[in-house]
């Protein structure tokens, strides 16, 4: 989400609130590392009884009765991310980020309070359990952190998807780039995944790993095999598809050479457990037509949608001063021309994903979208977009879900709703139009890890 603002600027050349939600519904060559490092499987979490499966629906009548059937019958997984990364003490402190080794410190509190608000699942978005530079073996407090996230998670009764920020080749200050120089300097950066088949070799082992580890955990619902790929904007500052792949498809830079060798590494010990991919460009949805499929059976194709930035992503200027509203009229392309920010104009956004959906014959989802809490008309703009994605059958996932770790309150906390539309609140919650559209949302849910069962084979 952090490298979106960044993406997106460059990227982009008073109603009432309507209750939207009543409504129904390439070519690189895989080498493994030569020694494979031993696995030790996830224990399968099992949650509160584990019934049989059965009594959900898919829309064509046909019961709910594995996990590619959450992604691939309509909109089934509405929740939002958690976020994770490496705590560097030398750069955040004693508190900040917590006592380490990854932070911000998240507790059962806080998945519980995401389940009872309505929220079926959560995308953790985290670091990838192989270490980051050579000779990219597994880390031991990376894979405990991770085991822990998902028992917390399986006791609250939500599903799972493992997302992966970094891993071999990948550092988290590549997402944080216009900070270089701020509160940390270039010693810090590591993206040489883009020009290391080395390094694109490891990110297909760390996965065939993770999968060994937890392809029998029940709620674990979906691999998302890189948070926001990003070589075009992160190398070269080239933020067009039609640029970036005139020069670099199939080159090392190019994502649709590298993932398709992750996903069969996957396969070769996990055959069924959903896989998540989405596109070069911060999986901005202007990308997702440029993602080529693999022809695995169980992939589902995500964006990530904060478009249009200049509304999305308003920091209080002086005086609080927010000029773009929703709905409102002001310049979306760059033409010096105002044009209608509603609706339709959401509407004309997301056919992209519909399109792409159509044309491959593949399940399609948001794991990752959201407006700063304080952006006027947000709630309007929240429901309206949350409306179309259930009219498209996509699962969703909000940013973000901020754990209760107190230390973050120093920070502006723009994506946690819970906060109310005041910048300088720091009351958690206060009640709110936004967190209303998003709960009316997530009460939809009905399928849940204990009432489908899907349980260790």
């Amino acid at each position: 989400m952090f490298a979106m603002r960044r993406y997106l600027i460059a990227a982009v050349a008073a109603l009432l609130l309507v209750t939207a939600c009543e409504s129904e519904e390439g070519a690189g060559e895989y080498a493994p590392p030569v020694e494979e490092p031993a696995v030790e499987e996830s224990p399968a979490v099992t949650g509160a009884g584990q019934p049989p499966a059965g009594g959900e629906l898919c829309p064509n009548g046909e019961e709910i009765r594995e996990k590619w059937d959450l992604w691939a019958c309509g909109t089934r997984l509405r929740g939002a991310n958690l976020y994770q990364r490496r705590v560097y003490p030398e750069l955040d402190g004693p508190e900040f980020m917590g006592p380490g080794p990854v932070g911000p410190p998240v507790v059962q509190a806080d998945f519980d309070r995401l389940a009872a608000l309505g929220a079926n699942y959560v995308n953790l978005s985290h670091p990838g359990l192989f270490a980051e530079n050579p000779p990219y073996e597994p880390d031991p407090d990376i894979e405990a952190n991770l085991d822990h996230l998902i028992e917390m998670a399986a006791r609250a009764d939500l599903f799972v998807v493992i997302s992966f920020r970094t891993g071999p080749g990948r550092a988290e200050f590549g997402f944080m780039i216009e900070d270089v120089g701020d509160w940390f300097d270039e010693s810090y950066l590591n993206d040489s995944v883009w020009e290391d088949r080395d390094a694109q070799a490891a990110w297909a082992g760390m996965w065939r790993y993770t999968a060994e580890r937890y392809r029998h955990n029940p709620v674990v619902a979906g691999y998302d095999l890189m948070v926001e790929p990003n070589a075009g904007a992160l190398l070269f500052e080239i933020y067009d598809p039609e640029e970036f792949y005139a020069s670099y498809a199939g080159t090392t830079y190019d994502w649709n050479q590298f993932y398709p060798p992750i996903v069969e590494a996957i396969r070769e010990v996990d055959p069924d457990t959903p896989l998540l991919v989405g596109a070069m460009g911060h999986s901005a949805i202007a990308w997702l037509p440029y993602l080529q499929p693999t022809d695995d059976p169980r992939t589902v194709y995500t964006f990530h949608q904060y478009e249009p930035i200049m509304y999305t992503h308003q920091e209080p200027g002086l005086f609080g001063n927010l000029p773009n509203t929703y709905p409102g009229e002001f310049d979306l392309d760059w033409d010096g021309e105002p044009e209608t920010f509603d609706r339709g104009w959401l509407e004309d956004l997301l056919t992209t994903a519909d399109g792409f959906r159509a044309s491959h014959g593949v399940p399609v989802a948001v794991n990752e979208f959201g407006v700063m809490r304080w952006e006027p008309g947000a709630a309007a703009f929240m429901d309206d977009e949350m409306a179309i994605f259930e009219e498209l059958g996509l699962n969703y996932a909000l940013w973000e879900w901020e754990p209760s770790w107190e230390p973050l309150l120093e920070d502006s906390l723009a994506f946690n709703f819970r906060l109310g539309p005041d910048p300088d609140n720091r009351t958690d919650p206060v009640p709110n139009d936004l967190t209303d559209a998003i709960v009316s949302c997530w009460e939809r849910n009905s399928v849940r890890p204990s009432n489908v069962g899907f349980g260790t084979p």
